[in-house]
């Protein structure tokens, strides 16, 4: 593991003006999205949509980085062309999901652990050598009457640590992805609380683990009500209490950070992340990692015609990504968009 190489590709990640793709749904979950829109979840199906994705025009004006599932890694063109080669020509980094999903945490009804360091040694040596350069596991919290319990926060901390400090041995940035879910009726102060309670467990786990954090990046979700609580945030609110929150308990010598749009509108997502660079500078680089808020109005296009309208739905993902990379600058203006 070299420290200078993990920074320096974390950095690059977070480029100015630039971020992340998430392609990672598994085959369970695309296959949700795709009946949703009429389109069967055949194998050629899967890998048609994400050449259509990776393959988008001046994608990497905007994108620095995408995240992929084990398919999708090992996948080609029609054409025959290796996606990794793909994304290396437009200058975007291959990176991978490798946790394996949550499951029920024992003796804590409601709540949920994410699963997967079983093999992951060996999981992570071989993403590398395929070309993947960054990883991403993915943790769940839930806002309830009683929830989270510490021994939840714990649980989730110490796997994304254990996960981190694998992925540096193997010389892959570390994502890690703390979820606070919007489910719930909650305020969004008990959002923040709950927030702030979850970075530091974390973070404490990744010291713990000697993690460098020099070579990490976050992925957070954003400070918001619950969507049942029927409480009105404002893009300022939300935005002012996010910034708080990570500036109580995120370390300076992060490279960045990232979000996730968790259940937001296109609109909202991008808004929330323009409102907060324009109340910089920070400490970090603010970007955005968005799968359904890149994704979403492009596959509803794509599936009306998926032979016709693949160029249409390329440029309504390049539009996401340069509104978004417009937003991680501060840059963006919802007129424009």
């Amino acid at each position: 593991m070299s420290i200078e190489t993990l920074a320096e590709t974390a950095q690059a990640l977070v480029a100015p003006g630039k971020g992340i793709i998430a392609i990672d749904e598994s085959t369970n979950t695309i296959a949700k999205r795709f009946e949703g829109v009429g389109i069967a979840n055949s194998e050629e199906h899967r890998r048609a949509y994400r050449e259509l994705l990776l393959a988008t025009p001046k994608l990497g004006d905007y994108i620095s980085g995408a995240i992929l599932y084990d398919e999708t890694l090992r996948q080609s063109t029609k054409a025959g062309v290796p996606f990794t080669q793909v994304m290396a020509a437009s200058g975007i980094i291959p990176g991978i999901k490798v946790d394996k999903g949550t499951q029920a945490l024992a003796g804590f009804p409601g709540e949920r652990v994410t699963e997967g360091l079983d093999g992951l040694r060996q999981r992570l040596e071989e993403y590398y050598k395929l070309g993947a350069r960054f990883a991403k596991w993915r943790a769940v919290i839930t806002i309830g009457d009683g929830t989270p319990s510490g021994t939840c926060i714990e649980a989730n901390s110490h796997a994304l640590a254990r996960y981190a400090a694998l992925c540096q041995e193997q010389g892959l940035v570390p994502m890690v992805e703390p979820e606070v879910l919007m489910d719930g009726d909650h305020d969004i102060e008990t959002s923040y609380e709950v927030h702030e309670v979850v970075l530091r467990s974390l973070f404490d786990a990744l010291y713990n683990n000697n993690v460098a954090l020099e070579g990490t990046i976050l992925k957070a979700s954003m400070v918001l009500p619950g969507q049942d609580s029927g409480e009105t945030a404002t893009v300022e609110d939300v935005a002012e209490a996010t910034l708080m929150c990570l500036k109580s308990s995120v370390p300076a010598i992060l490279p960045g950070i990232v979000f996730l749009s968790g259940g937001q509108d296109d609109q909202a997502a991008t808004a929330h992340l323009d409102a907060m660079n324009r109340m910089g500078p920070h400490p970090w680089p603010l970007s955005f990692s968005y799968g359904r808020a890149m994704q979403s109005a492009a596959l509803r296009i794509w599936s009306q015609d998926l032979a016709g309208n693949v160029a249409k739905a390329q440029e309504t993902v390049f539009a996401r990504a340069r509104d978004n990379g417009l937003a991680a600058q501060g840059r963006w203006s919802r007129k424009a968009a």
